[in-house]
């Protein structure tokens, strides 16, 4: 029994003995009048039990068993250490077949200390811009290198839609301008062409560090869309915020998938944690339902666009060098081309095409005699003068 049982039982019994009135022991315990008449009925007829509740003592009905409790923080232990509370009571209804209320999770793991807490940083008041009003007029994109599965860094490169939060996606070994052309091409080949797209001044895009000239943002110009150099990180927010949710359900995912690879990484997080998860939790409606992206032209070929393209000078005899080698143009030719440029299209890491005023030229490697090395002139000087 506690005080405050122990208080009510003695004030009702100096009601019982005419000590004190009703009316004082009322306001004595803050309660009405009719409750302390059945407090003194309930007196007469128990004694001081009426004080003490009827379930003082009892395990509640819907207690969870110490069983169930055991082993989920088994699991929290050895299986799902890396996991937040509400990636964790998900994954143990689907796994494991285990419903657990959140709160009562959170309990349990703090007793274990395994409580996955969220990144905190004390940074600038910065004022909040408002989502774009229809798909396809804002498209952010950026690449987080990370250690998203097995022992090496890989990089994801994203594009998020800033209306409806709509993502597109992919693995690669490292943020590449080839990695960034073939997510826009996706992009493009799944919705259509887009408005504007908001990045940062990396290199890649055409910021400052290449003399506001790269392969993205050529490949923009072609397409007709407008890039917007973001003066923070903060600015392209919506993607930053992107990249924290991947790292802290994907990378727990693919863990517990053992995916070590990033062609299987890729498969899942296209067919699996985008679909899944991502649409039905993170996608939201747009504030105007007509889109704004459009469709792709007929006379627009994305494998003339969203490729790295060089440019070479044409010798004379019509050849050229790329790659440490020299190169004949064998495509007939009804005037000369010398001291132009022809426009060389990477298709893959050693080969590519030339191309010369939108026509795509045939041209062979050209093998020149090796020179001489110091060792072959020496001996070649010594047999001259014997001879």
């Amino acid at each position: 029994m506690d005080s405050k049982a122990q208080l009510t039982v003695d004030i009702v019994a100096k009601v019982i003995e005419d000590r004190i009135t009703i009316a004082n022991a009322a306001k004595l315990l803050s309660k009405s009048r009719r409750t302390i008449e059945r407090y003194v009925k309930a007196y007469q007829q128990v004694g001081i039990q009426f004080a003490v509740h009827g379930n003082n003592g009892k395990s509640p009905p819907n207690k969870t068993s110490t069983s169930i409790k055991q082993a989920v923080q088994t699991l929290i232990k050895d299986k799902y250490f890396d996991f937040n509370l509400l990636h964790l009571a998900e994954q143990l209804e689907v796994n494991e077949n285990i419903v657990v209320k959140r709160e009562t999770l959170r309990g349990w793991a703090h007793e274990i200390h395994h409580v996955k807490r969220a990144k905190r940083r004390r940074g600038k008041v910065r004022k909040r811009r408002e989502r774009m009003e229809a798909p396809g007029l804002m498209m952010q994109m950026d690449g987080s290198p990370h250690r998203w599965f097995g022992d090496k860094k890989h990089c994801l490169i994203a594009m998020i839609d800033d209306a409806t939060s709509e993502v597109h996606a992919e693995f690669f070994p490292s943020e590449t301008t080839a990695g960034c052309l073939k997510v826009m091409r996706d992009c493009i080949e799944t919705k259509g062409l887009f408005k504007t797209l908001y990045v940062d001044r990396a290199g890649i895009f055409g910021g400052p560090k290449r003399c506001n000239f790269s392969q993205m943002q050529r490949a923009c110009e072609e397409l007709g869309v407008e890039i917007i150099f973001a003066n923070s990180p903060q600015g392209k927010g919506r993607v930053e915020r992107a990249f924290d949710t991947f790292q802290d359900r994907l990378v727990p995912e693919l863990r517990l998938k053992n995916i070590k690879d990033i062609a299987s990484a890729n498969a899942y997080l296209k067919h699996v944690f985008i679909p899944q998860f991502w649409q039905s939790h993170i996608q939201v409606k747009s504030k105007h339902q007509i889109s704004e992206f459009t469709p792709l032209s007929k006379h627009i070929n994305l494998n003339d666009i969203c490729v790295i393209k060089e440019h070479r000078k044409i010798r004379n005899d019509h050849t050229f060098s790329y790659g440490n080698k020299f190169y004949l143009i064998d495509s007939p030719l009804k005037h000369s081309i010398a001291n132009q440029k022809i426009e060389i299209r990477k298709t893959s890491k050693n080969g590519f095409t030339a191309h010369f005023a939108g026509r795509k030229l045939k041209v062979s490697e050209v093998s020149e005699p090796s020179k001489l090395a110091a060792e072959d002139l020496e001996i070649q000087k010594k047999l001259e003068v014997l001879a």
